[in-house]
């Protein structure tokens, strides 16, 4: 049995919490713990014995929120990449029929 930092746990526990889609076997998988070990990290941060993938409503909202700003915010430089990307094709096409010798 391996003893692993109070830390590690935490930080298992977070990672896991953060990926909404994630199951605790993918969790586990990525970071090279048990299936088991990782369940019962996060049985004890509950304080509580069910494993199900439960945020609390306060934190849930401060999540949600931040992906909807995060998602916002990739929104907007995907525009602007785009708009960038039509000039350019733009400036492209101008110049090669400048070039025709």
């Amino acid at each position: 049995m391996k003893h692993y930092p109070a830390e590690f746990k935490a930080d298992a526990v977070a990672l896991y919490r953060s990926r909404p889609g994630a199951t605790i076997k993918s969790v586990a998988g990525d970071l090279g713990v048990n299936t088991e070990t990782l369940r019962n990290w996060i049985r004890a941060a509950d304080g509580r014995r069910s494993g199900a993938h439960s945020v609390p409503p306060a934190a849930a909202q401060s999540v949600g929120g931040a992906v909807q700003e995060e998602l916002a915010a990739a929104r907007k430089r995907i525009r602007e990449l785009e708009e960038e990307r039509d000039i350019l094709r733009k400036a492209a096409r101008y110049f090669a029929t400048e070039t025709r010798w």
